[in-house]
């Protein structure tokens, strides 16, 4: 399911009192997610070789110091090597509280960081922010229409709901 993160899908804040419902609205999901329980927080950067730094400059390190590196995906389908990435994702596990993870959120609100999400220590609900939203995979049905239902305001009125 897809959320908004301002109103008439705006995608980017402005200013401050934007950002503020932009964190408010990430932070309420997941508040409603993950709340007293641990999570992974995970970031990801990339590059042209397997062990170089990030192939862009990224806040990433300064945001997320405590991530510890993950796993690696390369793509080297390309026959040539100057079209073959490797991505590489960090984590680390630590008790979800309300603002613990703003400076990355903010972060992807502005687009200074592409990738981020935060998952159950099962990774059976994911919370995917991105710039104009976040996307939230939950385990049924169920728990999904509940969710939706209490955040109306925060849906696409596009049919597709994106």
């Amino acid at each position: 399911m897809r959320f908004h993160s301002l109103p008439g899908s705006k995608r980017y804040p402005e200013t401050e009192d934007e950002y503020a419902i932009v964190l408010d609205r990430y932070n309420t999901i997941l508040d409603e997610l993950f709340a007293d329980t641990d999570v992974f927080v995970v970031t990801m950067d990339w590059s042209g070789t397997p062990t170089w730094s990030a192939g862009y400059p990224t806040p990433r390190p300064m945001l997320h110091p405590d991530g510890i590196r993950w796993w690696t995906e390369s793509e080297q389908d390309d026959p040539d090597p100057e079209f073959h990435t490797h991505t590489r994702l960090y984590a680390d596990r630590r008790r979800w509280n309300r603002g613990c993870i703003d400076g990355l959120l903010r972060a992807v609100a502005d687009e200074a960081l592409g990738e981020v999400f935060v998952a159950d220590t099962e990774l059976r609900r994911i919370h995917h922010p991105y710039d104009g939203g976040a996307d939230v995979i939950l385990v049924t049905p169920v728990e999904r229409d509940s969710v939706r239902d209490r955040h109306t305001d925060w849906l696409s009125s596009h049919p597709s709901g994106l």
